[in-house]
């Protein structure tokens, strides 16, 4: 068996008992990446000479030593290009600093590697809107991977990456791992550092795990997660074995199904293995609980106000002065503003920069932005009185499997619409996991994976797993 096709904890016990080298496992992604990345395009680049240095000099007995990892192009680390998919920062950065989940991975033993393409500035749910390059899903080359992570699902999906760093501002770690057939995991919002994350909406985003299998997300969750001092929105908690309890299974618990997540919209075929996963885990001994969030109807309007507003705040830094695309031969310093960012950004960063800061401008701000404000904490609420009643929340990842290319190159409301089960869990800060649950066939004749999304409390990462894990295993996928 191929190295590159195995999960963290296989490679883990070859490496600590010298039946391999952290340069093997290199070597194998390198062949993999050379055979499949030109159909796949989950990678922007790679640079195996400076992983091969790191990996001799991998301390083994460290939890993640020797494993290499994909990082999203959105995440700094030293010495290599961070182009968040863009013509803006496309051959004009080199990141001068790690990240803080980067630091903490190599303090794990890990060793970054590759960078994996992404929609730019992670706007957009299908990874189409990339500056740089298309990648396709791997289990139907005509399809989306999905987004904004598409990279990474797509590297650990086509087996061209062990486990990989993605980042969820509305699903963005959860939807491509659905669609490509993969676990992600969506920490809770203050869970993992920020610091070193190209910011898109700062009170939503999160950077986590995309992997092979749920026992690899706890032990990628274990190394990335802690306070940071450099991220005032890190939360000082400690930080238990995410690994432990596991198998602990789902007798006694208690998950929801909120009945505005299984109305109508759904696919029926999604909707069909979505409810085999979920009678599983209720004959292992879960009680399953219909429940209601009542403010799910306003959740689309509510993030589409809030995510523009804070990236046109956020994405203000790139305006060709300091770094990145500069216009040539400018008239003035407005018509140097104006020209770089209209060069360097691409439609969709350009669609939601229009909104967001509109939506912020003046005599409209508390219209817009303080109204999404105040429906924010009231999805919050919805979710604090589901827990009183339940340990967890079930859906759908997505309300139907990844669609083919181009299917909303001239709709991007009906992209929008698509994350309506999961940008609540950003709204309210909450952790969430889509582990897959079984596959459908397309009209196409294609077999496209579906993902189970189990939501957790605040702060809940280790029961959310536990259930997660059991679901793995009811689902056999």
């Amino acid at each position: 068996m191929s190295l590159s096709t195995q999960s963290i904890s296989s490679l883990r016990k070859q490496l600590t008992l010298g039946e391999i080298q952290p340069g093997d496992i290199l070597d194998s992604l390198a062949e993999a990446i050379g055979s499949k990345n030109k159909i796949i395009g989950a990678y922007l680049s790679h640079d195996l000479e400076a992983a091969k240095e790191e990996a001799n000099s991998a301390d083994l007995s460290l939890p993640l030593g020797g494993i290499p990892i994909a990082i999203k192009d959105n995440i700094n680390v030293k010495g290599q290009p961070c182009t968040c998919a863009s013509k803006f920062l496309d051959g004009a950065y080199l990141s001068p600093y790690d990240a803080s989940v980067i630091s903490k991975l190599r303090a794990a033993g890990a060793i970054p590697f590759g960078r994996a393409n992404m929609d730019e500035f992670a706007m957009g749910s299908s990874t189409e809107n990339s500056a740089l390059g298309k990648t396709v899903n791997p289990h139907d080359v005509n399809r989306a991977p999905g987004g904004s992570s598409g990279g990474s699902a797509a590297a650990v999906a086509s087996q061209t990456a062990i486990a990989a760093l993605g980042s969820d501002t509305g699903g963005s770690i959860r939807q491509p791992a659905s669609h490509c057939g993969v676990v992600g995991l969506k920490p809770s919002y203050g869970r993992v550092s920020r610091y070193g994350l190209v910011a898109f909406a700062s009170s939503l985003d999160q950077i986590g795990p995309i992997t092979q299998n749920v026992e690899d997300a706890a032990l990628m969750l274990n190394a990335i997660s802690g306070h940071d001092s450099s991220d005032s929105t890190s939360l000082e908690q400690e930080v238990p074995d995410f690994t432990q309890g596991l198998d602990d299974g789902v007798a006694g618990l208690k998950l929801g199904l909120p009945k505005e997540y299984f109305g109508e919209g759904i696919d029926p075929a999604v909707r069909q293995q979505v409810e085999k996963s979920i009678a599983g885990l209720e004959s292992a001994g879960a009680e399953i609980v219909e429940i209601s969030l009542p403010n799910t109807e306003y959740a689309i309007a509510t993030y589409y106000i809030i995510a523009p507003a804070e990236a046109s705040s956020n994405l203000s830094r790139f305006d060709g002065v300091r770094y990145g695309n500069r216009a040539e031969k400018p008239d003035d310093i407005l018509d140097l503003y104006r020209r770089s960012r209209e060069q360097g950004f691409g439609p969709e960063v350009k669609r939601r920069l229009i909104l967001g800061t509109y939506v912020l401008s003046s005599g409209y701000h508390d219209a817009y932005y303080n109204r999404a404000q105040k429906v924010r904490t009231l999805i919050r609420q919805d979710f604090q009185n589901a827990y009183q009643k339940v340990d967890a929340i079930l859906s759908s990842v997505t309300p139907s499997a990844a669609p083919l290319l181009g299917a909303d190159k001239d709709n991007p409301l009906h992209q929008y619409l698509a994350d309506i089960y999961t940008i609540s869990a950003n709204l309210a800060g909450i952790c969430g996991i889509s582990v897959p649950c079984g596959k459908i066939t397309s009209d196409t004749g294609s077999q496209l994976p579906v993902g189970l999304q189990i939501l957790g409390t605040h702060m809940g990462e280790q029961k959310l797993l536990r259930i997660a894990r059991a679901a793995e295993i009811q689902s056999g996928v």
